[in-house]
């Protein structure tokens, strides 16, 4: 099994100055940044389907990789395991996530689905009991088969909302009996295509019942890990309810679920919604809904979500400033949601994309780390809203004063607001110093 990704020792820590392509330059999990080992700071894991299931088909081409546990057997997928643990070992990462679909064929019927989850599930459970490796989380796939072409909680046929409830239901199980630390929610075709045939109305309401069946269930099989959405704006469908971390904690709100519910975060979603990668992570931190991040980045050229693997660290040190300054992660954590190019055939390939992600987001968590300890930046935005902290000022925010009294406190002593300068460009000359 060693052979497959071209080497059998594991990848280790060289310094930045190494010229070994199979060695870590930036990512030394024992180095200490903000008073935490960098890899529990990171928390770093591998994703099941883009490292162990993607064989280089796109929609304008077929498969370009030949996947050796390719096929619908239990004794592929068990393959596909012995794969995944032997990864995890060459690379060094503690963590990994899944969907139902990626550990186990699906069977004929949905009974046979489940008794394939269960049984996978057993096998996964022995490998982690004999390597230490652990479940950062688990999902359902809820948008591959055609039986999902109109959604699945938002389906107009409420068969397919129980038949996805199913699914859920045993991935949920499967996760919680992993010791899974977080379980997530990804909408995948929760949406529509043409409001011609859609009542968004009902959908909504479909699509908050169904969280809700989901939480209530995490309570009642004893699961202590985080329920999570992954916002994402489109693709495949022409627009989607979870369309970013704003639109998800208004749904949440609405169904009340924001207490129980937290976003998974995902680089090159933000960026299909419009947003920045930071601006997603902030976002989520101010509205106390931050959970965890799917990492990886677009084609700069692309209008498309390519699922490149974070390499470029100047991209990244805003996102992990924010990130940092936040806390951190609790039970969330950086999941390698990246896959090779279709012309990188040779399974190393794999190992050589995660090193340089790892490396891309080391590099970029060090640099954050400093601009905290630093705290120029911090310094400038507390001086810009130095105002708010008089006790008159605090007061128009306090829900005590009305409009009239508020309005009546610059007729007591005359003042003419200057404006003062955000200085924009002295701020991105700061960030310089650190990248």
């Amino acid at each position: 099994m060693s052979a497959l990704f071209g080497r059998s020792e594991p990848v280790v820590f060289a310094g930045a100055e190494s010229r070994d392509p199979f060695a870590y330059r930036f990512y030394d999990p024992d180095r200490v940044v903000l008073g935490k080992r960098l890899e529990d700071l990171l928390r770093p894991a591998v994703c099941y389907w883009h490292s162990f299931g993607y064989d280089g088909l796109d929609p304008f081409g077929g498969r370009t990789m030949s996947l050796p546990w390719a096929g619908g057997t239990i004794a592929d997928f068990r393959r596909k395991a012995d794969a995944v643990f032997e990864f995890l070992r060459l690379l060094g990462v503690p963590w990994f996530t899944f969907h139902d679909r990626d550990i186990a064929p699906e069977g004929a019927s949905l009974a046979e689905y489940e008794r394939n989850v269960r049984e996978m599930a057993g096998y996964l459970g022995e490998g982690m009991a004999r390597t230490g490796k652990r479940v950062l989380w688990g999902t359902a796939n809820l948008f591959y088969d055609r039986r999902f072409m109109a959604g699945a909680a938002t389906n107009p046929d409420p068969d397919v909302f129980a038949y996805g409830a199913t699914q859920v239901k045993t991935a949920i199980e499967v996760t919680h009996q992993l010791g899974g630390e977080n379980y997530v929610v990804w909408g995948g075709r929760e949406g529509y295509e043409t409001l011609l045939n859609t009542d968004l109305g009902r959908e909504l309401d479909q699509l908050g019942r169904f969280i809700a069946l989901l939480v209530e269930h995490k309570h009642r099989i004893g699961f202590k890990g985080t329920i999570l959405i992954e916002p994402k704006p489109q693709e495949p469908t022409k627009h989607q309810y979870d369309f970013d971390v704003a639109t998800v904690y208004g749904f949440l709100c609405r169904y009340g679920l924001q207490d129980e519910v937290k976003v998974n975060i995902e680089a090159a979603h933000a960026v299909l919604a419009g947003h920045s990668f930071e601006h997603e992570i902030a976002m989520a931190t101010a509205l106390g809904v931050f959970g965890s991040i799917d990492i990886n980045r677009n084609d700069d050229q692309s209008g498309w979500d390519t699922d490149q693997f974070p390499t470029n660290p100047a991209q990244l040190v805003m996102p992990f400033y924010e990130l940092l300054r936040g806390g951190g992660f609790t039970t969330g954590g950086l999941n390698f949601d990246a896959r090779i190019r279709r012309q990188s055939i040779d399974p190393r390939d794999v190992l050589l994309g995660h090193i340089g992600g790892l490396d891309g987001c080391a590099k970029a968590a060090i640099a954050a780390a400093a601009m905290i300890e630093d705290g120029a930046l911090q310094r400038f935005v507390d001086e810009r809203y130095a105002g708010w902290d008089s006790a008159e000022a605090r007061a128009m925010l306090s829900g005590k004063e009305s409009l009239e009294a508020i309005a009546a406190r610059l007729g007591r002593k005359p003042v003419e607001p200057q404006p003062r300068s955000g200085q924009q460009e002295y701020l991105e000359n700061l960030l310089l110093r650190y990248q």
